[in-house]
């Protein structure tokens, strides 16, 4: 094999191949990264049994060939070049980049050894990828992070036509953001559950493209892969998860509960005010939000080394006659600052039924503007001291 391509190209390349490479693989041969070189162009791809990578991009191609190397190391080296363009030769033993006056020998893995890396799913349909990186981000801070509870890391992803639904949660607090998207067929239906880290890795890494190709080969959970493609500025990726396996939990139904106090503020401000209170807080103590008719006081403290308050103006709905006031709520501060962070409107919507019930937030436009009900976060409220 050898081959010539700018240095940005090469770093560019390399670095999207690798970020998915086990730190610490169960086989050594996954840490390796994948060079093959063919036509026009060379293919940099790693695969770890679970998620695969692979990015292809122009390249003056003397020799065809492939190679294996180590990912990581292939990374930091080429993130390190000095901005010119880059020669690769390799052979059965070794690699050679050549790159102005600095020269790296580096050794290969054998390339026999590598397991096939799975085939693209044929393609579902597309979204826009800036509009699908920020669903994704809106709803994967509600997905659990515990391994031992491995339905809980995903995220569901529904379609329907041409309706894209994302929903996660961690049983604590839950998300859920509908988005249009040109599907390959008007009556497409299908359900899959997404690792949340790796969804959220690939909607971010493919932002800079126009759009994403969404692939499933299989509308059943557990049994399939998802495979997403994009074209970015170094040039075409792809990449393949295999789906997560077990029941996601119905909830929801939660979201469709009809409110009994409904609070309204300025996004901005309670971001401010939560950030500041939170830091009295102690730990798995609630920051509690007392309501007023027209303002809302967020107060914590630290038994009596410190206490922290204070008031921001809003918009109180108050209850209906014979529905008992939310007078307080307590909320968990990461919860509760994830939640607003999520929000890309100016106002947030408090949604309140009962001080035992779970609270759903939703983005206002403005103050006296509908609810825009594409983007719903629910958070379990906390016991507050009686």
């Amino acid at each position: 094999m050898k081959i010539r391509l700018e240095r940005d190209v090469l770093a560019e390349a390399v670095q999207w191949a690798a970020r998915s490479l086990p730190v610490r693989p169960s086989v050594p041969i996954l840490a390796g990264l994948l060079v093959r070189a063919e036509g026009e162009g060379v293919t940099f791809s790693s695969f770890d049994y679970e998620t695969s990578a692979r990015i292809s991009v122009a390249a003056n191609v003397a020799d065809e060939g492939e190679a294996l190397i180590s990912g990581r190391l292939l990374a930091d080296i080429s993130r390190s070049l000095p901005a010119k363009p880059v020669d690769i030769s390799a052979d059965d033993s070794r690699m050679e980049l050549v790159c102005g006056s600095a020269r790296f020998t580096l050794q290969t893995l054998p390339v026999s050894d590598y397991p096939n890396l799975p085939a693209m799913p044929e393609a579902t349909g597309t979204v826009r990828s800036d509009e699908f990186a920020h669903a994704v981000s809106q709803v994967v801070v509600a997905a659990g992070r515990d391994e031992l509870l491995p339905v809980f890391t995903g995220v569901r992803v529904e379609i329907e036509g041409d309706l894209i639904s994302l929903l996660a949660t961690d049983r604590y607090r839950m998300a859920l953001k509908e988005l249009a998207w040109n599907p390959g067929s008007p009556q497409v239906s299908a359900t899959a559950l997404v690792p949340a880290r790796v969804l959220s890795e690939t909607a971010k890494s493919m932002a800079a493209g126009e759009e994403i190709t969404l692939s499933l080969s299989s509308s059943g959970m557990g049994e399939g892969i998802i495979g997403f493609a994009g074209h970015g500025p170094a040039g075409e990726r792809e990449t393949t998860t295999r789906l997560l396996d077990g029941e996601f939990p119905k909830v929801r139904h939660i979201m469709n509960t009809t409110a009994t106090m409904n609070v309204r503020v300025s996004t901005a401000d309670a971001i401010a005010a939560a950030r500041r209170v939170a830091l009295v807080a102690e730990r798995n103590t609630s920051v509690r939000m007392l309501i007023g008719e027209d303002m809302i006081t967020l107060e914590a403290a630290t038994g009596d080394q410190a206490q922290a308050s204070e008031a921001i103006e809003a918009t109180v709905e108050q209850p209906s006659a014979g529905d008992p006031p939310v007078a307080a709520a307590g909320f968990n501060p990461s919860y509760l600052l994830d939640a607003l962070n999520a929000f890309d409107t100016p106002y947030v919507n408090f949604s309140f039924t009962a001080p035992s019930k779970p609270c759903q937030l939703i983005g206002l436009a403005d103050l006296d503007a509908d609810p825009r009900t594409d983007y719903r976060h629910v958070i379990m409220l906390m016991r507050l001291p009686s």
